[in-house]
């Protein structure tokens, strides 16, 4: 079985939204502004794209990264990745050519399907909604957290709200950066 990794940078409440600057959020761009860049902050996510079998993300991260990271030197190990996009509303028309083999796929199910096939871990970037869907479908089976020094009140957050019953997580890995950025992972318990 595969691993099922979520990866994010959150803000101390718990908001995902716009950290590289997407357009539409008045906190966009929030991972740059007032921190200071520290770059062992960051050496989790190189480590993420030399272990990664394959990235999994929902229509609209997909939408975000698709005309960006194909052509960008810091990711250029995911551009020959497998790709899978949970969405059910887009078609094969609507996905990119350069960057790399891309799957649709239209349920959790299938996800877990996915999951119980051969190959690396998959990793999640981005893709609030679809975190939820697989948190309360019980897939997600580690978190990679980048965590920022701020309260940025409004906008999606990493963890579904949905009442379910208390999820145990084991931490793994930790440190703590002179930026007040905090890397965690966590395994979670089943």
């Amino acid at each position: 079985m595969r691993t099922l990794i979520s990866s994010a940078f959150v803000s101390l409440d718990g908001v995902m939204e716009g950290p590289g600057g997407e357009p539409g959020y008045r906190n966009s761009g929030w991972t740059f502004k007032d921190i200071d860049f520290v770059p062992e902050a960051f050496e989790i996510k190189g480590r993420e794209q030399e272990e990664a079998g394959a990235m999994l993300l929902g229509r609209v991260s997909y939408q975000a990264f698709s005309p960006v990271w194909p052509g960008m030197a810091e990711f250029a190990r995911y551009k020959g990745l497998p790709k899978y996009v949970v969405s059910t509303t887009l078609g094969e028309d609507d996905l990119v050519s350069d960057w790399g083999p891309t799957t649709l796929l239209r349920s959790v199910d299938e996800v877990a399907a996915l999951k119980e096939t051969e190959g690396g871990p998959i990793i999640v970037h981005g893709s609030a909604r679809l975190n939820h869907a697989l948190s309360d479908a019980g897939l997600i089976d580690r978190y990679h957290l980048l965590v920022f020094p701020l309260l940025l009140g409004a906008g999606l957050r990493l963890f579904s709200d949905t009442d379910k019953d208390t999820q145990k997580l084991e931490l793994v890995e930790f440190a703590a950066f002179s930026n007040g950025v905090q890397k965690n992972v966590f395994d979670v318990v089943r």
